[in-house]
């Protein structure tokens, strides 16, 4: 079984460039050719990777993971070598090379459209997340919660907490909508994703905006720059930003294959 990581351009670069990396099980990655494309593959065992043992083991977050970082590894590894690198879905194999010739043959206007539209662009990802709520700046303790004389007050004070949690949540919403709004004016593409669950990125604080950016080489340090200022005063608004990047341009490449998994 092939395990297939990424399309680009026919370029002797980086064919040089995969001769420094392994993939997600140490194989040796290679170049399949067809028309001016190179998809790079590199040997799988169907014990770990036909769709049954697949199945099983994208529902294994260590496997993911370990295999997210070694799918990354080369991509990153062709991006440095490549005008622009088409990464595939994490876990795309092939039974045979001609899967993948089948795959290069059917997209190629799709793929070459693709690497002309995204050439000299990276992905960069910002996520805001709430404050975790810590204890008052210095001065004196604050003295312990007055106990409800009755149920009434009970009601009250806890009618007065929920105000308090959905004014810190609203202005949390508004500081990322400001963010997203002031970061989309200098990318050509955004993206939008849903809330990170905090158990899986093991981060603090509830996740207000997760979104990928679509920047120009010529605008990265204009972009940068505006993250860097946006988080500096995030911590005001009760938020933290979080930036990555730069990245080869997952969340713009749209359908690469038409049938995703075992081929």
């Amino acid at each position: 079984m092939l395990y297939a990581y990424a399309v680009t351009r026919d370029d002797e670069a980086v064919t040089e460039a995969l001769a420094t990396v392994t993939g997600v099980v140490g194989e040796p990655v290679r170049a399949v050719r067809h028309e001016g494309l190179l998809a790079l593959v590199g040997p799988v065992p169907a014990a770990q990777y036909d769709e049954g043992a697949l199945r099983a083991n994208l529902e294994d977050l260590a496997w993911l993971e370990r295999t997210a970082r070694a799918h990354q590894r080369v991509i990153d590894a062709v991006a440095a070598a490549a005008p622009c690198v088409l990464p595939l879905r994490l876990a795309t194999v092939y039974r045979e090379e001609r899967g993948v010739h089948g795959m290069l043959a059917a997209g190629g206007p799709r793929l070459g459209a693709a690497l002309d539209r995204l050439e000299g662009r990276a992905e960069w990802g910002v996520k805001v997340h709430t404050l975790p709520q810590g204890p008052p700046a210095a001065g004196p303790p604050p003295s312990a919660p007055r106990a409800p004389a009755s149920g009434r007050d009970y009601l009250r004070q806890r009618a007065a907490q929920r105000r308090a949690h959905e004014g810190r949540s609203r202005q949390a919403d508004e500081a990322a909508r400001g963010i997203h709004t002031a970061l989309t004016a200098l990318a050509e593409e955004t993206r939008l994703y849903p809330a990170q669950n905090a158990g899986l990125s093991r981060q603090p604080g509830h996740n207000v905006l997760n979104a990928a950016y679509l920047v120009p080489g010529a605008a990265r340090t204009r972009f940068t720059s505006a993250v860097a200022r946006l988080a500096e005063s995030a911590p005001a608004e009760g938020v933290r930003v979080e930036l990555t990047g730069p990245w080869a341009p997952y969340s713009f490449v749209g359908p690469v294959t038409e049938d995703p998994g075992t081929t």
